[in-house]
């Protein structure tokens, strides 16, 4: 990896509405954002929700359920992508340049990533306390993206502790995420990033879930490895999702601006740059005669001033100009003469 290049998920998460064709143009709309990964989720809705569940407040209001007369299970059924077709979507993101990644929900969705040779792993927030499931990720012994929404610190640092067991620490990242859709920005708490890097000693990211692009942004400003952004083709599409999702110019967008921010970073080292090296004797300052000046006569405060351009006498010298004596005569404006510094 480049320094400063944060590797970029496209969310695609269930947004597809289980239809290969829309998942497809979503991989196109992916790919042609310039993200690096387009990222499902897999999941066998009768193994990861009961019958007693219901939707969160958020999936209600985003599928125009309000009393919540269709339970959390049935919507799930009407999401999933087909076992079958994953070989086909996985063909075509190979096709697009772009890498496939899916959450998995369960053990047996995991087992099914890894027969079809995923090699890299994201723990949604809210398997993060699923200890079965943590344990049969890290027996793949491949690097883990872990999100860490409505996750206190000792929750995290279990999940990690087991992630352990089978990943090296150098191969977790672990994500700063808010699981409110849409999340609030006062709620987004991107230094979080921060917090986890101290504290666990990893690298960190940030899974984004407000409205708009700022908020990765700014994730990617602070240093983000990884960041995370739900995009849909289009928000008036039907789905607990859309809604809080971006379209894709937004997540065109979104790439160009961190990749943008992720240049302005730079090394830290403090020095002129290439670019504006031709300015400095523009936009600098010499020390040049303010009024006409004869030979002999003694270099003041009245009779020397400081004007562009920089490529005389600089200003520093002043000091060490005031008190001489002008071994020549000067027009107004013109420089003082490089020798006069060796002159008593």
């Amino acid at each position: 990896m480049k320094e400063n290049h944060a590797v970029i998920i496209a969310e695609a998460g269930v947004n597809y509405n289980g239809d290969i064709e829309i998942a497809k143009k979503m991989v196109d709309a992916a790919a042609d954002a310039g993200a690096d990964i387009v990222k499902f989720q897999t999941g066998i809705p009768e193994k990861v929700i009961s019958v007693f569940a219901e939707k969160a407040d958020y999936q209600k209001v985003n599928t125009n359920d309000p009393s919540g007369e269709e339970s959390q299970l049935d919507m799930a059924r009407k999401l999933m992508l087909p076992w079958e077709v994953y070989p086909e979507l996985i063909a075509y993101c190979r096709e697009k340049g772009i890498e496939f990644l899916s959450t998995p929900f369960d053990i047996d969705s995991a087992e099914f990533l890894h027969s079809l040779g995923m090699k890299q792993w994201k723990i949604p927030s809210g398997e993060i306390t699923n200890l079965p499931l943590l344990r049969k990720i890290a027996s793949f012994h491949e690097p883990v993206i872990l999100s860490t929404g409505m996750g206190t610190l000792d929750e995290i640092e279990d999940a990690i502790h087991v992630l352990l067991t089978g990943v090296k620490k150098s191969d977790i990242t672990v994500l700063q995420c808010n699981t409110e859709y849409p999340t609030p920005y006062e709620d987004a708490n991107v230094r979080a990033m921060i917090t986890l890097a101290e504290r666990f000693g990893v690298k960190t990211g940030y899974s984004d879930h407000t409205r708009g692009i700022e908020v990765p942004i700014a994730a990617a400003a602070l240093g983000a490895a990884i960041i995370e952004k739900h995009f849909t083709l289009d928000r008036t599409m039907d789905g607990p999702d859309q809604v809080v999702s971006i379209e894709p110019d937004e997540l065109k967008q979104m790439v160009q601006s961190i990749r943008n921010v992720e240049k302005s970073l730079g090394s830290g080292i403090k020095y002129p740059s290439y670019s504006e090296a031709k300015n400095m004797k523009i936009a600098r300052k010499s020390i040049v005669a303010s009024r006409p000046i004869k030979a002999g006569e003694i270099f003041c405060e009245e009779n020397i001033t400081c004007k562009r351009p920089g490529d005389g006498i600089s200003p520093m010298k002043w000091d060490e100009i005031l008190g001489k004596k002008a071994q020549r005569d000067y027009q107004p404006d013109e420089k003082l003469d490089e020798r006069e510094l060796s002159r008593a």
